[in-house]
């Protein structure tokens, strides 16, 4: 570790019982959600920490963004905006899944709680529920436009926008919808959710809107709205499929190396025997595996999505990058450091398994998934350090 690199926080199992290391820096994170804000101007940004804040750790997260300047979060449960609450004791914390049961109104309340109504079931649940004395107490209200996943039609928003304006039993404070396929830019249906959200807005006047999700925020224009809610961009994986990403490396994932074999030509190497090496090789078992979120799909072979993939997962050691060999198993996955040389790689030497030389959205690709499936897929064997400052490899 650098003399820039402070450690803050560790967290998990000790370093001599784990057999990885999951490095986060923080300031790296609070740079990259200022980063975000900027590019939401004049909208302002919020951030979302659903999922234990991609899996990253809610508790040392939060603190972070709000140091930044961050002052309202997102998440998708109740006990998650407890958890934020905990640690940000004047944010506004809104809660994706909505209010879920009349059981949960007091929860809500007493961790002052925002919750995003999806339906019109919702909006009469919280019309019961949403009280604190004699205050109606806020609530985001979230509309489809054209998701066709969590939220109100047009025609619900339309009659509950006419019937809440006569009784005012519900205080919305905020209207929400959620991009599809912002990540795309020239797919045609972002333009139609951006038309659909401003007759969304219109039921409400003077209500503030959030529309603008990481990607979004890179569409600029009507899609910033008056709220942003950048999440992925947060945790340095790339917004958009198309644009350079404007964010730093936030996670690096290490595997500690606990054997070096020495393969003939011929032989096979895991389960499944279904890679055989092409030369005499050096090959370096490492101490992680799905059970640590290095999804079996980014096997080297053995796997169906090497059809459509043809490049497994790689590492990086020694200075160079190491090639995934045959299927990741549980807790083990081999790489071969051929090329590094006999003495080069040994018990004890630390793999990367992403950040800053092997980019998260590279390795997420390799798997066939996202950097987002990526993240909230850590296992929690790994000795988690929390840092301030520049990683220096």
């Amino acid at each position: 570790m650098s003399r820039d690199h402070a450690q803050i926080e560790a967290t998990g199992p000790d370093f001599h019982l784990a057999g990885g290391v999951l490095t986060v820096d923080l300031e790296a994170l609070a740079d990259n959600w200022r980063t975000m804000a900027r590019l939401s101007e004049p909208a302002e940004a919020a951030a979302a920490v659903k999922a234990d804040a991609y899996g990253l750790g809610a508790a040392e997260v939060v603190p972070a963004l709000v140091d930044a300047g961050c002052r309202r979060f997102f998440v998708a449960l109740p006990h998650e905006g407890a958890v934020v609450r905990r640690t940000a004791p004047a944010a506004e914390i809104y809660v994706l899944s909505g209010p879920l049961s009349g059981e949960t109104g007091g929860y809500f309340r007493a961790h002052r709680l925002t919750p995003v109504l999806n339906s019109i079931q919702d909006a009469a649940l919280w019309e019961a529920e949403g009280w604190d004395g004699n205050q109606q107490l806020p609530a985001a209200l979230h509309v489809d436009t054209g998701m066709n996943r969590l939220g109100m039609s047009l025609a619900e928003a339309r009659q509950f926008a006419s019937d809440n304006a006569l009784t005012r039993a519900v205080q919305v404070s905020l209207v929400m919808s959620h991009l599809a396929c912002a990540d795309e830019p020239s797919h045609p249906l972002n333009r139609m959710q951006a038309k659909a959200f401003q007759e969304a807005r219109a039921l409400f006047p003077g209500i503030e809107a959030s529309l603008a999700n990481s990607a979004g925020i890179l569409l600029g224009g009507d899609f910033l709205a008056g709220l942003t809610r950048p999440g992925i961009a947060l945790y340095g994986g790339a917004p958009s499929s198309v644009s350079p990403s404007p964010v730093r490396p936030v996670v690096t994932a290490q595997a500690r190396v606990l054997q070096v074999r020495h393969v003939r030509k011929g032989e096979s190497v895991g389960y499944g025997a279904t890679v055989h090496v092409t030369r005499d090789s050096i090959v370096a078992i490492v101490a992680a595996g799905y059970a640590d979120g290095l999804h079996r799909a980014a096997s080297g072979s053995g796997v169906p999505l090497r059809r459509s993939v043809p490049q497994g997962g790689a590492g990086f050691i020694g200075g160079r990058r190491v090639p995934l060999l045959g299927r990741i198993s549980m807790d083990l996955t081999a790489f071969d450091v051929t090329d590094l040389g006999a003495d080069e790689v040994a018990p004890g030497d630390m793999i990367e398994l992403f950040g800053p030389n092997i980019p998260i959205d590279e390795a997420a690709r390799a798997a066939g998934t996202i950097a987002y499936e990526l993240l909230t897929s850590l296992g929690r064997r790994y000795h988690r350090v929390y840092v301030r400052g520049e990683a220096h490899g």
